[in-house]
């Protein structure tokens, strides 16, 4: 009898997968890795909308859990996942810097809104009035993490790479079993995968596009993340991520032409160099219509639940989204319910 079954291993599995192994939980993961969101995903964190100059949700309890979070992970899996990296918003006018300004005296702002406009010093960039820095953000490497967490679960035995049936899924009186394995519990965080799931497709996850393209750019010699009409994200060796674009019609993994040229459209409107896209990539993000996670436990099938709904900010959300659905199923806990899906169930679901 294992405690838990956990499905899908982005962001929100590995999260959740952590806090089982800090309680001594005993667990098994089935993934497929048919949902590409955590592998495609810029990795940043940073708390500060840039498009409005707002604190994200909760921005400031997420980045208390996350970056000891993500500090563990290195230490366990002997690896480099965080890396701190300035975020540099490029300011198209005087209004832009003035609006910022604004912003920094705002109380919830101001220890992440730098007030001290930086001028621009590279020639390969154009930003006439210059930027606005925000502080306490950083990238990590979500696409090593996730390979270095599947090869970690692999080598203790707790991970099937394989799809999983929702009709061999049977309920017990006291458990659910799954294929010869029985638990007192399943988690899905399968991403947009969820829409697939009998279980919980009655939640309003609607799933966003997003496409990426890496160039390289051997004279744009830049080491902070600009972010203007796309953010330029660098890799080191003269790699740059490009990104990201938000599509609401388009469901496939697959890149797309429009989006490319739509990435490049804005990027030259600002970059002043030559470079080659040497990748493009695309996945689907996790969103849901009132921007909040979705966590918690089925209204019926009690030994069923869900960690999702991320959106583009999983980095910072996931652990502490993963900390409240592990304390509300083993300690009873109430989750936030501004994440909870009880705010859901009775438009939603149907008796």
């Amino acid at each position: 009898m294992l405690d838990y079954i956990v499905v899908g291993l982005g962001l929100a599995g590995i999260s959740f997968c952590e806090q089982l192994e800090e309680n001594s939980k005993t667990f098994c993961v089935i993934s497929n890795d048919s949902q590409t969101s955590s592998v495609v995903a810029g990795g940043m964190y940073n708390p500060v909308i840039l498009k409005r100059f707002t604190l994200a949700w909760n921005a400031k309890e997420q980045l208390e859990k996350a970056l000891p979070f993500y500090s563990n992970l290195e230490k366990k899996l002997q690896i480099k996942l965080d890396t701190k990296v300035p975020v540099l918003r490029r300011f198209a006018s005087i209004e832009e810097q003035n609006i910022w300004f604004e912003a920094s005296d705002k109380p919830q702002l101001n220890c992440f809104l730098s007030t001290t406009i930086k001028n621009n010093t590279n020639i390969a960039i154009d930003a006439d009035f210059g930027y606005g820095e925000v502080l306490e953000t950083g990238r990590i490497d979500t696409k090593i993490l996730l390979k270095k967490y599947s090869e970690y679960l692999l080598s203790n035995k707790k991970l099937q790479i394989e799809t999983f049936y929702f009709e061999d899924l049977k309920f017990e009186e006291n458990s659910v079993s799954y294929k010869g394995l029985k638990a007192k519990h399943v988690v899905f965080a399968t991403g947009y995968g969820l829409k697939e799931n009998p279980y919980f497709s009655y939640l309003p996850l609607n799933g966003t596009k997003g496409e990426l393209l890496t160039i390289k750019a051997p004279n744009l010699k830049e080491i902070n993340v600009i972010k203007s009409s796309v953010f330029i994200i660098p890799l080191g060796n003269d790699l740059y991520r490009i990104g990201a674009t938000y599509k609401w019609k388009d469901k496939t993994n697959e890149p797309t032409r429009a989006s490319k040229d739509e990435l490049l459209e804005k990027l030259n409107t600002f970059l002043n160099c030559d470079f080659e896209v040497v990748a493009h990539v695309a996945g689907i993000r996790p969103t849901v219509a009132d921007r909040r996670p979705l966590v918690g436990t089925h209204p019926e099938h009690k030994r069923l639940h869900v960690l999702n709904g991320f959106g583009s900010r999983g980095v910072m959300i996931a652990p502490t989204a993963s900390k409240e659905l592990f304390n509300a199923i083993d300690k009873g806990e109430a989750i936030n319910p501004e994440m909870d899906i009880t705010r859901f169930t009775k438009k939603y679901f149907k008796n």
